[in-house]
């Protein structure tokens, strides 16, 4: 894996301006912070964040692969705001579940999800060499 950074640019905090890889490529689906029985543990933005990226780690499992593998990460948000309230949190959050990877991202906010509880949901593309 690659990470693209153009001359000139500043560096971004927390993620890739891009990434260069190739290899076996695993989509996730968008993950939301039920547990695997579809319940909430967390009802705020930083406990749902976590156990979102804990639901995504447990599908790249499945397949052999891990956080290093991760490419690209889209994050929907209900609430910018709570998102930007527990920004050192989730950072936190972030580093013990997924290390030191720094795909490249999006994050966007939504007036809604499919779940009325749900605060956050991530998709995920990782890439296995």
């Amino acid at each position: 894996m690659k990470m693209l950074q153009p001359a000139g640019w500043p560096r971004p905090k927390g993620y890739s301006n891009g990434v260069s890889a190739s290899g076996r490529m695993i989509f996730v689906a968008g993950q939301i912070g039920w547990d695997e029985t579809e319940s909430f543990p967390a009802k705020d933005f930083a406990g749902q964040f976590g156990q979102a990226l804990k639901n995504i780690v447990a599908v790249l499992a499945e397949d052999g692969a891990g956080p290093e593998h991760i490419v690209r990460l889209t994050w929907f948000v209900t609430d910018k705001q709570a998102y930007l309230k527990d920004a050192r949190r989730v950072g936190e959050i972030y580093r013990e579940i997924l290390g030191r990877n720094w795909p490249a991202m999006s994050v966007v906010e939504v007036s809604a999800l499919m779940e009325d509880e749900a605060l956050v949901e991530i998709e995920a593309t990782a890439v296995v060499p």
